[in-house]
């Protein structure tokens, strides 16, 4: 009788634990964050020649054309130019996180209530990826970098030393509701809950550019942003791009006495942020 109470014990638990809630998988950090870009050529030459990155490689249209270009910051991290006219959320395109198990995540939020595709299609890149809506309508992209994927074949190569950032510092977008953007990004997708939300298992933050009237294409360009760690410092890295081009504006000031900040505007309006740790 004793075997038998136990045997059914065992049966309730596991059926419990089978439905009961998914375990989210780990999100490592933002991946890229992509704009569409009116000349592909003369934006590209702003993020290679006057700020020191170097494209990876590049993808074309169904006309032949060069449509999409990479940019790396590092092995993990990129900035992703799209030859488009501007949409509902301006310049940007998308928001990439990426995670170690996308199918597990994809499994995860659907949990959760959020609209996932029906399944993962793997990118000319190689790498797996869907992308899912948040609460403001902002496409986000969640990958998963894939062993034969041309980011895993450059691992370790262009990254110059003239480069003007080592890493993403946070990432900007716009919000109507930030109570709701908060929530979504903390409760659902398990962001640290602090001033800017940070990604779980990394250490980008998310900010929020709060709007009431309907923003102008300048706002969307300053709030819809990228923000980068300067290397070797922002103070330096102004002189170094100053001395590069001085027909290209930088703006600075100073937080608290101490901390530089500096923003450059690229050719179509999308705020490049640079600071100091």
């Amino acid at each position: 009788m004793r075997r038998v109470f136990f045997g059914l014990l065992l049966i309730v638990v596991q059926n419990l634990w089978a439905d009961g809630p998914v375990r989210r998988p780990r999100i490592l950090g933002v991946a890229h964050m992509a704009f569409f870009v009116s000349d592909l050529q003369k934006t590209r030459a702003f993020y290679k020649d006057f700020l020191g990155f170097a494209e990876v490689y590049t993808l074309k249209g169904k006309d032949g054309t060069e449509r999409t270009a990479m940019l790396k910051i590092n092995d993990d991290q990129y900035i992703e130019l799209t030859v488009d006219s501007p949409k509902t959320d301006g310049r940007l395109s998308h928001v990439a996180f990426f995670t170690d198990d996308l199918s597990a995540m994809r499994e995860y939020l659907a949990s959760m209530g959020v609209a996932v595709p029906e399944k993962i299609d793997k990118g000319r890149a190689g790498n797996l990826a869907f992308t899912i809506s948040d609460p403001e309508g902002h496409t986000l992209e969640l990958m998963q970098y894939m062993p034969e994927s041309w980011t895993s074949r450059e691992k370790g190569e262009y990254m110059p030393e003239s480069r003007i950032a080592t890493r993403i510092e946070h990432i900007g977008v716009t919000a109507q509701d930030e109570e709701k953007e908060r929530e979504f990004y903390i409760q659902v997708l398990g962001f640290i809950d602090q001033k800017k939300p940070q990604v779980p298992e990394g250490n980008e933050c998310i900010e929020f550019g709060v709007y009431k009237k309907t923003p102008t294409p300048e706002f969307l360009g300053s709030r819809n942003h990228l923000c980068l760690l300067a290397h070797p410092g922002v103070e330096k890295v102004v002189e170094i791009l100053r001395g590069r081009n001085p027909a290209i504006p930088v703006e600075t000031h100073v937080l608290q006495r101490t901390n530089w900040h500096a923003n450059i505007i690229d050719p179509d309006g999308t705020r490049i942020e640079l600071v100091d740790r």
